[in-house]
């Protein structure tokens, strides 16, 4: 990693820092059709990328895959993990865990690079639902994972509306407070 905070996962730069809030988004390895996204590759050329995000993000709410965390024992894992490291790894500010992937926004703190903290999200939550009762085939999570950095006061905010209000859109509940696996659940209700 560079000192100013940029580094390369191979294909787009990413800030990496102290200090920086991030919103993250990693996803069930099953939960993306190969099908439906050579699909949308051919349907939108790569000068579309704000138009790809937002079909892939439609993708994962339509609920493909295992959606192992639809499961209640798998979803409180999942939460569980994000609420572990609060405070000595990160301080989160909003997650969401849906049944194929998860939202979190969260500010680093010194010594946990962003890629660790999620492979310590990811590392731990596999072996915690691997030992329910169900299995999942093969891996667990996708190998790789979404990060944005938040820019500013308005990106800040339309991030947590984002996150709060996903099970909405995906259709899950009328409210996000009725969202049992999210930092808005409860909230006025």
């Amino acid at each position: 990693m560079s000192t100013d905070g940029w580094h390369s996962r191979g294909y787009i730069p990413h800030f990496d820092a102290p200090g920086t809030v991030q919103h993250v988004c990693f996803h069930l390895a099953d939960s993306l059709p190969r099908e439906a996204l050579l699909r949308l590759r051919a349907a939108l050329p790569e000068s579309s990328n704000l138009q790809r995000l937002r079909k892939l993000d439609d993708l994962l709410d339509a609920g493909y895959g295992s959606c192992v965390l639809a499961n209640a024992e798998a979803a409180a894992v999942m939460q569980e993990t994000l609420l572990f490291g609060d405070g000595s790894r990160y301080r989160l500010m909003c997650w969401v865990v849906m049944p194929n992937h998860v939202h979190v926004l969260f500010e680093q703190l010194p010594g946990w690079s962003l890629s660790k903290v999620v492979q310590s999200w990811k590392r731990y939550s596999s072996r915690q639902i691997g030992r329910l009762a169900f299995s999942t085939a093969g891996q667990l999570w996708h190998r790789d994972y979404w990060d944005r950095f938040i820019r500013g006061e308005q990106h800040l905010l339309n991030v947590v509306h984002y996150i709060e209000n996903n099970p909405v859109k995906a259709g899950l509940v009328e409210r996000p407070e009725l969202w049992r696996w999210g930092s808005a659940f409860g909230d006025g209700a």
